[in-house]
Formats: C-alpha cells, structure tokens, sequence
C-alpha cells in the first residue's frame, strides 16, 4: 500500500505533482490546475497544525459519521468541500505547486511530521486516518487532472 510517510511512495506522488503544467485541464470538476494545487496545499496544512478550519457542531457531528465510509472507499468526483478551501481567484502556478511539493514532503519525515490529533471535520485521526486521508485527497485531485 502507498503511504505518505514512505519516501519512495511519497517521492511517487511528487512525481506526479510535476507532470503537471499550467496547461493542464481538469478530467471533471471546476477547478484550474493552480487553484487545485492551492486547495490541497491549504488541506495538507490541516495536519501540521498551520491551517485552520471553523466547523459548525452539526457539520462535526457529520464528518465523524462519514469517516470511516470516506477513508476507505476513496472521494467521489463533485465531492463538497469546505468554504475554506475553496479557491476562485488565480495563483502562481509554480509558486503553488512548489509549496505543495514542499509541504507533502514533510510526511516522509514520519509520523512525528503530523502534529493534529483532532481533524476540525473528521475528528479524532491515528497516523493511518491522516496517511489514508493525505494519499486519497491528493490523489483524488491528481487523477482530476489526469496525472
């Protein structure tokens, strides 16, 4: 199995990362190839404690329902996402897609790279729901976009 914090598979998913240019169109979806590369970055902060998410009790109580039905069947194409991560303006794409490289890099440091234990949406996370979260969100969007 791929896991964020295994530098090889981790160096796979970067690869995949740079097989994207600014000419690259989305499969589905309405995103730009540079807001996609923002949104995941802004996500993967959400594990090093560097971005934040206000959750509502009612929208709490429906992430921690529909983890374990979301970790492990994948994200479905259109999925909902937080107002926080939703991007509509344009960004450097280089600028975007080198934070994100940056950023994901640090799970091959280990375990010790996570510093949340409490996801504002999913709710209590192990180093398995963060690696299974992590891979599947950012592949999601990579296959979005056909890499």
């Amino acid at each position: 199995m791929n896991s964020i914090f295994e530098k090889v598979s981790n160096e796979e998913m970067i690869a995949r990362i740079n097989q994207l240019t600014p000419q690259t169109k989305a499969i589905w979806g309405k995103m730009e190839v540079d807001q996609m590369l923002k949104h995941t970055n802004e996500a993967t902060l959400i594990a090093f404690g560097e971005n934040t998410l206000k959750i509502n009790f009612m929208m709490r109580l429906l992430g921690r329902m529909m983890k374990n039905k979301v970790f492990n069947s994948g994200f479905k194409k259109n999925s909902p996402t937080a107002p926080e991560f939703i991007f509509n303006e344009s960004y450097d794409f280089e600028v975007s897609k080198s934070k994100l490289i940056a950023n994901f890099s640090r799970f091959a440091k280990g375990h010790e790279s996570i510093t949340i234990i409490n996801h504002p949406f999913w709710g209590k996370m192990t180093y398995e729901d963060w690696d299974k979260l992590m891979w599947n969100h950012l592949d999601h969007h990579l296959r979005q976009f056909g890499v």
